[in-house]
């Protein structure tokens, strides 16, 4: 494969700073500890959990969303996957068990300090290596609300369910072809996917069981360097510096997937690993007045720590966007470094760190990003009326020619009817993360 032009997201060392104090395992971390020695839930995980009684959620259908007539069913695609595997571990010093300043390891981006425990070893949260999936028309185990990371390569449609990755935070695949490696960090609330490949070397990716500002640290098995789960970078180890490429995700209602791509592929909840698939061992993070655990500093004040933002990142330039302030309106378009870009928001999708049940979180919606420029025109968008997951595809309409768009950017009707707005690289996370890793970060301002 020919080598990729890699984005420039570069993490900004932070000064030696102080070990939190009163670094005790919260009983969020306990409990995803206690999952990853394996006596979290002696169950096989396949079964769907009930409802949470004391939800504050409109409870909702258990059957899987039906295809719209208006929505493409789209290509098939092999139900069986051929992995592209990492290459052979490589005969580099280990920043993971050696340590980040180990003998000849360049200087590592952070200081050591500041990579904290989160309790589980390497690998004590396992990754999933070789993904089994379903077509999205036949999953019975998702609800129509619940959250999935979802992302397009080479017309290979898939869908993570994040009731899986709470358990497992990494996986290894293979999309349309191509190695990737889609994560997500429920301390930090962001779901990210990257090629893992540079070069000519394809790597794959473990959880190191170390975490940086409350996100995840993982590791590569080729060198075990040390990796910033936020930005894709290499913070420690031979490979210090080295920066992936990232490839936009969204994280969508299983509902709103399933009806833009009926046979795009759900990644199933795997056996063996004795998971609680369905539960949240993370109940009550989900709040803005909620604090970091294993942060080490001072959260920036501008916001409180735990609001919800969507961070949008291009071309090395990156803004923050409320998600109050984006849901209030709808849309959004945003100036990026002279780069026009649009942002939507669609209510129907629920967080899944909040509930004791994945599935019935609050309503926090799901975000997507795009360039608004087809063939050379300059669109404008607006938010339907009601719009929802829940009232079907669509949701979004342009004033130039009234095509109807869905929140991942495709239009489904009108003179545009089958273009593919090109995605841009975009985070739904906490603020404490998008403000530690970019300190300088301009949150807009609704226009």
């Amino acid at each position: 494969m020919a080598p990729r032009q890699r984005h420039a997201f570069r993490l900004k060392s932070a000064p030696a700073g102080r070990v939190a104090t009163g670094g005790v395992l919260t009983l969020l971390a306990a409990a995803l500890l206690a999952g990853a020695s394996g006596c979290a839930d002696t169950s096989s995980g396949d079964d769907q959990s009930a409802p949470d009684p004391t939800a504050t959620s409109a409870p909702a259908t258990t059957a899987a969303a039906a295809a719209p007539a208006t929505t493409t069913a789209g290509p098939i695609i092999d139900l069986k996957v051929t992995q592209i595997p990492g290459g052979p571990r490589e005969s580099t010093v280990s920043a993971l068990r050696d340590g980040m300043t180990a003998p000849l390891l360049p200087e590592p981006l952070v200081s050591p300090i500041d990579v904290l425990s989160g309790g589980p070893p390497p690998d004590g949260i396992p990754s999933i290596d070789a993904p089994d999936f379903e077509r999205a028309s036949d999953v019975e185990f998702l609800q129509p609300q619940e959250a999935v990371v979802t992302l397009t390569l080479n017309g290979d449609a898939r869908a993570y369910p994040v009731q899986v990755m709470l358990w497992h935070e990494i996986v290894n695949d293979t999309v349309g072809g191509e190695p990737v490696t889609i994560t997500y960090c429920p301390l930090c609330n962001t779901a990210i996917g990257y090629h893992r490949q540079l070069g000519d070397r394809i790597f794959d990716f473990g959880t190191s069981g170390r975490l940086y500002k409350s996100a995840l640290v993982m590791y590569d098995r080729q060198t075990e360097s040390l990796w910033a789960h936020y930005t894709g970078q290499a913070i420690a180890g031979a490979l210090t510096g080295s920066q992936l490429e990232l490839i936009p995700v969204a994280t969508v209602a299983f509902e709103t997937f399933v009806a833009e791509h009926p046979n795009g592929l759900v990644m199933k909840r795997p056996g063996g690993f004795g998971r609680s698939y369905g539960s949240n061992p993370y109940v009550g993070y989900d709040e803005p007045d909620g604090r970091p655990t294993f942060f080490g500093d001072v959260p920036d004040p501008r916001l409180p720590p735990q609001t919800r933002v969507l961070v949008i990142r291009h071309g090395g330039a990156a803004v923050a966007v409320e998600l109050d302030t984006l849901q209030a309106g709808g849309v959004m378009p945003v100036d990026l470094g002279g780069v026009p870009v649009v942002a939507f928001h669609l209510p129907g999708t629920a967080t899944p760190i909040q509930n004791q049940q994945v599935a019935f979180g609050r309503d926090v919606g799901a975000t997507g990003v795009f360039d608004p420029t087809v063939e050379g025109q300059l669109l404008t968008f607006v938010r339907m009326p009601d719009a929802a997951s829940s009232a079907g595809p669509g949701g979004f309409t342009d004033d130039q020619t009234g095509s109807t768009w869905t929140v991942l950017g495709q239009a489904l009707d009108g003179p545009l009817a089958g273009t593919q707005l090109e995605p841009i690289e975009h985070v739904d996370t906490f603020w404490f993360a998008a403000a530690a890793y970019d300190p300088d970060i301009e949150i807009l301002a609704a226009p």
